[in-house]
């Protein structure tokens, strides 16, 4: 790849391609490939289903957090 024919931008779009791409090889997902137990699973279904949300401030505010 000859780097002098890329204009600024092709050049910032790659250098952040390779920056992600060199992030997710350090840090990876540690989670990645587990299955969820059932107990989670069936907490996780109910939750979609139902209609209540929470904002992130009425967490914050169950959990005693300032934002």
């Amino acid at each position: 790849m000859d780097f002098s024919q890329l204009s600024q931008e092709q050049f910032k779009q790659l250098v952040h391609g390779i920056v992600d791409d060199r992030l997710r090889d350090l840090l990876g997902d540690p989670d990645l490939g587990l299955q969820l137990g059932s107990g989670l699973h069936a907490r996780l279904k109910e939750s979609l289903a139902s209609t209540e949300r929470l904002s992130g401030e009425d967490i914050a505010d169950q959990l005693g957090l300032r934002w």
